[in-house]
């Protein structure tokens, strides 16, 4: 098997299975519990939270648990709109957003609030002087990723503090960083609030973050207050936080070869693409860990299938970034051109993978290529 979708989801870490299966056995209190056993847990969780805040240099209070990236951008979004209302209704973000976040705009806008996308340049940021001017005084949010799912674009998130701050420094401003986490470095201090998920990582599905400024108030999504969590109600799922602990802690600690390892395989795999007549839509502002390319004139689904019968996987870019009419980002970037924006894959790839795997991977590549091009 050759897996080539690490940005959908990760195998689990045995270090981190290891403690995830320790927690589960051996802490069995619920941390808001009064007993010796809720005080065992109650420690543990503790002490992962100060472990995440130490590697993500911010306060252990202003780590929110929540189960996975969807929640955490909707309660970031929703509760910024909700408790801001007041001020103004005006939200800026872009078609690079997960649809989690597009799908919530949809619907705001339909509640009387005003969504403005910011054009994208073709090399796939922002435009910041477009984001700029979009700014009103009714502007009460920004929202924009830190690294697009689908093609690895990555954003500028200083350069975005920056113009908040000179335009209108009330604005709150918050990124989703899932794909960022564990393939560039993050620096928390640009932001106001920032999303995270555990098994894009290495950690175990079902278990996310939302980062808060602890200066910053607002309305909660999930109720049911405890005295562990008074931001998030529910029982804080504890074997879950202890791995997601883990997971970052290992990101960190090896991102400088990781990124370096990724790089060179990157570089591998794009050489060996680009013989064939086909579009590269990553470039070199990119992540190296996604590559995502456009057949043009071959169905993505019918290639990946067969890849897939090779036990070779891809996606045909990321399910939460397509439409009907194919890729919402290609579209957005390409001037629609069906043909880049329907025929687009999704080749990303870890510090796990290996050359020979690239190598195996466009020797079928080749061989499915000339096959449906006949």
């Amino acid at each position: 098997m050759i897996y080539l979708d690490y940005s959908a989801a990760t195998p689990i870490d045995n270090q981190i299975l290891d403690l995830y299966v320790k927690a589960s056995k051996e802490y069995i209190g619920n941390v808001n519990s009064k007993h010796a056993l809720g005080v065992k847990s109650r420690k543990l969780f503790d002490d992962a939270s100060m472990n995440i805040a130490r590697e993500f240099n911010c306060y252990s209070k202003e780590i929110i648990f929540t189960s996975g990236a969807s929640e955490s951008n909707t309660t970031a979004i929703l509760g910024v709109a909700k408790t801001f209302s007041s001020i103004g209704k005006h939200i800026i973000t872009s078609k690079l957003e997960h649809k989690s976040i597009l799908d919530l705009m949809n619907n705001l806008s339909k509640k009387g609030y005003i969504i403005d996308y910011v054009n994208l340049l073709p090399n796939g940021q922002i435009d910041l002087l477009d984001l700029e001017n979009k700014i009103r005084k009714d502007t009460i949010l920004i929202s924009i990723c830190g690294v697009n799912s689908e093609v690895g674009y990555f954003q500028p998130l200083k350069n975005i503090r920056q113009i908040i701050n000179k335009k209108n420094s009330r604005i709150v401003f918050h990124s989703d960083l899932t794909q960022a986490l564990g393939k560039t470095k993050i620096d928390l201090r640009d932001v106001d609030l920032a999303t995270f998920s555990s098994n894009k990582i290495y950690g175990p599905q079902g278990c996310g973050i939302l980062y808060k400024r602890r200066t910053l108030s607002i309305g909660k999504l999930i109720y049911g207050t405890t005295f562990n969590s008074p931001f998030r109600g529910g029982t804080p799922a504890l074997p879950l936080i202890v791995a997601f602990s883990k997971a970052i802690e290992l990101a960190n600690k090896n991102l400088d070869e990781n990124i370096e390892k990724c790089k060179f395989l990157n570089k591998m795999l794009i050489n060996g693409l680009t013989k064939y007549p086909i579009k590269i839509n990553s470039n070199e502002l990119c992540v190296p860990q996604i590559v995502n390319i456009s057949l043009l004139n071959i169905s993505n689904d019918e290639f990946v299938k067969e890849l897939s019968d090779y036990k070779i996987y891809v996606s045909t870019t990321s399910a939460c970034c397509t439409s009907d009419r194919g890729s919402i980002v290609l579209n957005e970037i390409n001037n629609n051109d069906q043909r880049i924006s329907q025929t687009s894959i999704r080749i990303s790839i870890s510090h796990l993978t290996t050359e020979k795997e690239i190598t195996t991977f466009l020797s079928y590549f080749n061989i499915i290529w000339n096959r449906l091009n006949k």
